[in-house]
């Protein structure tokens, strides 16, 4: 179980870590390494989430293990969109 006290420095950092997101995608200009970087934190954020709010660091482990899968194909097709995003539109326009 984990205990109040910690729970609270996770929600305060996945607070920061939010900021600090809003704060690079206004003010930095887009690239591959923005890019890298927001997906780095999106990873880090659902794992986070994951494992302390929804609890699924003690539950069975093929169900934990297809949620953090999930909280990583998220952020590779952020990543993929933005480094094939001309060939996928190409590929899904009418």
């Amino acid at each position: 179980m984990k205990t109040p006290r910690r729970l609270d420095l996770v929600w305060l950092l996945l607070i920061g870590l939010t900021l600090g997101g809003a704060i690079l995608g206004e003010a930095a200009e887009p690239g591959l390494w923005v890019t890298l970087g927001m997906a780095s934190v999106m990873v880090l954020k659902g794992r986070m989430v994951i494992d302390h709010f929804m609890e699924l660091a003690d539950a069975n482990r093929t169900i934990r293990r297809m949620v953090r899968l999930y909280g990583i194909a998220i952020p590779l097709l952020l990543v993929l969109t933005h480094i094939f995003g001309a060939q996928i539109a190409a590929l899904t326009s009418l």
